[in-house]
């Protein structure tokens, strides 16, 4: 005879959770259930609308249908209204919640599933929850479907009309082009108010900013009903100069990445401070769109410093089609030398951290579909079966669990330096802004081995380098730049071992020398040397054996005769896999006029380089060989002649003969490498895509454009396939491409 299940016992908290072997307990249902995942993320959020909004279970109905008897596919997580009152006589309620398990990513279907719910009920708020993301909408009932917009937060139970108004006011989420605008007039406000030059306006943009995140983050950690971030509270509750208040509370948090400088302060006054936060108050920073944040970030940091400091910025549709091209996995390690924003490390860390979860989701439903075709399986054991598996992949994506999956993408994958301090610092902010990956990231010069970038070490370098400036000979190493905290030079030390302290062992041994002597290409330690030069050759030595380079480059570079020697150098040690070449105006709304190429490398394995080497010295011995014999001849007949020359009656015939003996060799030496590189290109073939894009999603003064690089819904016409989905055709197969040439 089976066990009677006992009876629930009384709670300490009307919403405690009760959790009995494998079952959890509903108290709106009044029922023992399986502890899925799935459950144990409801019951938990329905404490969350219990002791913190207020709300009773009076107030809230559990699993319920919305659309009518035997519509069981659309329930409602949870329904909530106003009042019991409101429940009992079925008015409409106030809030609709829908629920997902961790393992799940919350989406674009999720919240439509979560505005239906709204809409078939006549809920005026929507509520999407797992604990990767919990965010709240506002459905405009006058409109038709999709019309939402996101706001703060959901009202408390005992919340009045206004309180409700006031709720939908306070904080909104930006829209990119109101973000960029508002950024823009903060500045304006510094700089006219302040008289600060333009990249002093920005950092003090730049604290406030981070301040917000801080206090936005604070008040999401402890549901405040009150923004702190607001010009009254500042009044009311802090001191002399309540913004300097927050942001030493936001440089201690902080603290362990050295943003900041200890003696820093906000130094605006008071009543430009004060302008400033009034303006940013209503603005929700921490809930706002990744990609509209990064996007109009960056659209006003492209316009603020345009010819400023010579920063150039790479758009947004450069950075994605980029990172797409070199395909990123988990495991990879990326650097970004000259990191400028960090947009390349930030699109790096969104797509991995995507993969990561969506596997992660993969390998659940996976399992879960497998223990529902074991018929022998009760549903106890499955429920627990079910959370013994949600909790490893859990664990796998803990971001403060050191070891997992996204700790060790947040911490281990993702680096990147630039020597300006400003973007070193801007690029930091940015990406915990965007969610992390911020750690590997270092004010120091791009060409020298600090902080963990050094030779051999990424699968992957992306980068737009600083173009036309030159590293001059007087451009030397300071003891300042290779000058590496203990704890930093321990901890890499400890993870690469050799690997690194002969890098850093390399770098310091050049203080006082040159930069350029560090280097192959400069023909010479007293020539300057174009900056993006040695840019090329950093980033291929920066690249492990097979890994993948993606650089945007002036056109000379791949058409410049006197270049040619960099052109041999990179097809020396890597595959041309693609040169995609952009319109004049790519660069124009950062600042560059000059026309740009994408050159896309992958490095030679060691396997690869043996052949490619030994093919190489081949065709160099059989191309000396062709032409020994003839070069022999004229040699010993140019001798000839020099030598029944006389000291004193024929110098001049005797410096022409010389003359024309240096001519004639170096004539038949570049006759050999250039017949030698004809006969490898022969021996050692691969074919090459190239790509002239026209449109590229950025006008030139900066706004959105049609994009042919890469699939998005705002193609041109006529446009079937785009650049991206070409380059995958041709990698997979490229002989089509070559026939539909020769057919042409």
């Amino acid at each position: 005879m089976a066990k009677k299940k006992p009876a629930p016992q009384p709670y300490a908290k009307p919403d405690q959770i009760q959790i009995r072997g494998n079952e959890i307990f509903s108290p709106l249902r009044q029922k023992w259930i399986p502890a899925t995942p799935e459950e144990m993320v409801r019951q938990q959020y329905l404490q969350v609308l219990v002791e913190e909004y207020g709300f009773t279970h009076e107030h809230i109905a559990e699993e319920m249908e919305v659309t009518g008897r035997g519509s069981a596919q659309a329930r409602a997580d949870f329904v909530i209204w106003r009042t019991p009152q409101d429940k009992t006589v079925e008015k409409s309620p106030l809030i609709v919640v829908e629920c997902k398990a961790d393992n799940v990513t919350i989406d674009h279907a999720v919240y439509a599933q979560g505005e239906n719910y709204a809409r078939l009920t006549n809920a005026p708020f929507f509520v999407t929850h797992n604990h990767r993301e919990t965010r709240y909408w506002r459905v405009l009932h006058e409109k038709m479907p999709k019309h939402v917009e996101e706001i703060d937060g959901i009202p408390h139970a005992d919340a009045t009309d206004k309180e409700i108004k006031e709720l939908i006011e306070r904080l909104k989420v930006f829209k990119e082009d109101e973000f960029a605008k508002l950024l823009h007039d903060c500045h304006n406000v510094i700089r006219n108010r302040e008289k600060l030059d333009p990249a002093a306006a920005f950092d003090e943009i730049a604290k406030i900013l981070f301040v917000k995140v801080y206090v936005e983050r604070e008040l999401r950690a402890k549901r405040s009903r009150k923004n702190l971030f607001t010009v009254e509270y500042l009044d009311d509750q802090l001191g002399k100069y309540p913004l300097n208040t927050l942001f030493g509370q936001t440089k201690e948090a902080y603290a362990d990445d050295k943003i900041f400088e200890s003696d820093e302060e906000i130094r605006l006054k008071l009543a430009t401070g004060r302008e400033i936060v009034k303006l940013l108050e209503r603005y929700n920073l921490s809930d706002t769109s990744e990609d509209i944040k990064g996007i109009a970030f960056e659209r006003f940091l492209g316009r603020t410093f345009r010819g400023e400091i010579g920063q150039f910025f790479t758009p947004r549709t450069i950075v994605e089609f980029m990172i797409r091209m070199v395909d990123p996995k988990e495991g990879d390690v990326i650097c970004d030398p000259a990191s400028g924003s960090g947009g390349f490390l930030i699109r790096f860390f969104e797509i991995v951290r995507q993969q990561i979860l969506a596997d992660a989701d993969d390998q659940y439903r996976a399992y879960k579909t497998q223990l529902d075709a074991d018929k022998k399986l009760s549903l106890d054991k499955k429920a627990t079966m079910l959370r013994e598996k949600f909790d490893s992949l859990q664990a796998t994506l803990d971001h403060d669990k050191h070891g997992s999956r996204l700790w060790e993408l947040a911490n281990r994958c993702i680096y990147g330096t630039d020597a300006n301090d400003r973007m070193a610092r801007t690029s930091k902010m940015n990406m915990i802004m965007h969610g992390d990956g911020h750690g590997g990231v270092h004010h120091h010069d791009g060409f020298l081995n600090v902080n963990g970038i050094f030779e051999g070490r990424f699968d992957i370098i992306l980068t737009n380098p600083p173009f036309g400036a030159n590293v001059e000979p007087s451009d030397v190493v300071h003891d300042s730049d290779v000058t590496v905290s203990c704890e930093a030079e321990k901890r890499y030390a400890d993870e690469y071992g050799d690997l690194y302290t002969d890098a850093l062992a390399r770098v310091r041994a050049a203080v006082n020398k040159p930069i350029a002597s560090l280097f192959d290409l400069p023909k010479g330690e007293k020539s300057k040397i174009k900056t993006e030069i040695l840019f090329i050759e950093r980033c291929l030595s920066l690249l492990k054996s097979g890994g993948r380079l993606g650089i945007v480059l002036p056109e000379g570079i791949f058409n410049n005769p006197s270049l040619a020697y960099v052109r041999e150098f990179c097809e020396n040690r890597a595959f041309i896999r693609a040169v995609v070449s952009l319109p004049q105006e790519t660069f124009f709304s950062s600042g560059a006029s000059v026309k740009a190429s994408l050159l896309f490398l992958q490095k030679f394995s060691e396997k690869e380089q043996a052949d490619f080497d030994g093919k190489q010295a081949k065709a160099n011995s059989e191309m000396k060989a062709k032409h020994t014999d003839a070069i022999a001849k004229e040699t010993a007949r140019l001798e000839s002649a020099i030598a029944a020359t006389k000291a004193a009656q024929d110098a001049d015939q005797r410096k022409a003969l010389q003359k024309e003996l240096a001519a004639y060799e170096k004539r038949m030496a570049e006759t050999i490498t250039k017949e030698t590189r004809a006969l490898l290109k022969e021996r050692f073939p691969y074919p090459i895509f190239l790509y002239e894009a026209e449109k590229v999603g950025i006008t030139a003064t900066g706004e959105q454009d049609q994009n042919e690089l890469f699939p998005n819904d705002n193609m041109p016409s006529g446009i079937t396939k785009t650049c991206l989905e070409l380059y995958q055709e041709f990698r997979r197969n490229p002989k089509p491409f070559f026939l539909g040439e020769a057919k042409e």
